[in-house]
Parts: C-alpha cells; structure tokens; sequence
C-alpha cells in the first residue's frame, strides 16, 4: 500500500508546528516536511520560519514520524554548514531525517543572497555539485573537496548522521535532473505536470502523476528508487475521489502521496476528507 506523508506550511508559529507534527504523528503518516525556503509564493509579506529550527522542535516532541525538507536547495545553503545542521538535526531525531533536495527555481530565494540569475541548465550544474558535496560532507568525518562553485577545507562533521547516512529525497522534472535523481537519490519526488486547478476532476488530478512517472521508469537505474507525489496547496481533484486517486498512484509505481495537512485557512488538504484520505492509506 502506498505510504501517506504531509507538508506542514513554515507559515505556523513554531509552538503551533510543533503541535501539528504531533497530530500528523499520532495519525500514523510516514514523514512531516516543511518547505525549505526564506519566504514563499502569497505568504511572502506574513510570518515564515526556517525549516531546519521548525523541525528541530518537531524532532524533541516526537518519537516516530520521520521529518524532512521538501526541497532544500543552493539557492541561499552551502553544503559546508547546511550539512553540519542536517547531521545535527538527525541526531537530535534519532535518525528520523529526510532530506529532500533540489535545484532551486528561479522564484523565491534566487536573488536573495544578490546572485546573478542562473539559467536552468547552470542550476542544474550548480546543483549536482552541491549535492555531491553536502552527502559526502554527510558520510565522511572530514573533507576536502575543490569544485567550480563549491569548495570545502578540513571540514569535519563528526559524530555523522546516526545512521552513517541520511536518505535524500531528490526533485527533478526534466531529462537531466530525472537522470541525476537516478543515480542519487533513495527517493525521486514530482509536483506532477502542470498546475492543478480549482474544477480538476479525479481522473485530471490521476493524469498529471502519469506521465512523470512513466518517464522516470525508463530512465536507467530508476528501478530501485523510491517514488513520492507531492500534491499542490490548492489540489482538489485528487480529493474528489481519494481512494480512487491513491490506488491509481499505487498502480502507477509510486509509493508515497504527500500531501499539504489541513489548514485552518481551508487551503491543503480539505479537513472534511481527512478521515477518507487516512483511511485509503490504512490509517485512522
């Protein structure tokens, strides 16, 4: 059966966080993610905390969930200090860390640090040396390393991650990046194609996971590579019919839906279906 996870918004007062992770946890959901950005899309003027010390606090008031970023990215991380907090973080959780990665957009957090716009394909560039440099930073005890973008002197990161890893979770849409999430990642995580939209029915919601699948399925050594959909703020086809959306997905070869937790503004996931949404997971 395929696994349920959740994103909690940063937009929650870290008290506030921390309680939800907590009822996501006692509901029995796989992993609690926040996004890994300074600010984000119509929250951007309204409060917005960084996600390493939100699930830190998340990580102390629970015992099992496991507790990710969804996706961190160079955009404004270097892989130096980005992978002492992540090695921190996952002692601090008993190894419960999932550490979701990307190449950044060039939207929110792009220009924050005063860089020069990239394009796709130097994001791309930047991004697979970043990777490379933040998990080897994470399974060795001290490195060196002297790349294009990136550069590392004696950095020790000790005791490491308690598992002498952490699984990462690598985004990617096009051929390139598919490729890469091959080769990297434990977990290949997709937005789907396009942009869901208020009157999307089941089958409309169904057909945007599809495709990228069945692309990621023909990429060589995919086979062994965790699948996980991620649904919008704003999906409603999906819950139109949820049981009828997760067998589709399971069908399809993924085995994680991530969704947005319930919010008291109405948006992620409608409270109403909760129950049907759980229950499809075998949970509840």
């Amino acid at each position: 059966m395929v696994e349920l996870s959740c994103v909690v918004l940063n937009d929650l007062h870290p008290t506030s966080f921390t309680a939800t992770a907590r009822e996501v946890e006692a509901a029995g959901l796989r992993t609690v993610f926040c996004y890994d950005h300074l600010s984000w899309r119509d929250f951007r003027d309204g409060p917005w905390f960084n996600a390493v010390p939100l699930l830190a606090a998340a990580a102390v008031a629970t015992t099992r969930v496991r507790l990710g970023t969804l996706v961190a990215s160079p955009n404004f991380r270097h892989p130096v200090t980005f992978a002492a907090e992540v090695m921190t973080l996952d002692q601090l959780s008993g190894g419960r860390v999932e550490l979701g990665v990307g190449a950044g957009t060039s939207a929110e957090d792009a220009a924050v640090l005063g860089l020069a716009p990239l394009t796709p394909g130097q994001r791309q560039d930047r991004f697979e040396e970043w990777t490379t440099l933040l998990t080897t930073l994470l399974t060795q005890r001290v490195t060196d390393a002297a790349g294009e973008r990136y550069r590392a002197v004696d950095a020790r990161n000790v005791p490491g991650p308690v598992a002498g890893r952490v699984p990462l979770t690598v985004a990617a849409a096009g051929p390139r990046g598919l490729r890469f999430a091959a080769r990297t990642g434990d977990t290949w995580v997709t937005y789907g194609s396009g942009q869901p939209r208020p009157e999307d029915s089941v089958e409309d919601a169904i057909a945007r996971f599809l495709d990228p699948a069945a692309r990621f399925d023909a990429v060589a050594g995919s086979a062994g590579v965790r699948r996980l959909a991620l649904l919008g703020l704003d999906e409603r086809g999906a819950f139109t019919d949820y049981p009828r959306f997760a067998a589709a997905l399971a069908g399809a070869g993924y085995d994680e839906v991530c969704v947005h937790w319930p919010r008291a503004d109405g948006r992620g996931a409608p409270a109403a279906v909760l129950g049907t949404v759980l229950a499809a997971h075998g949970l509840g």
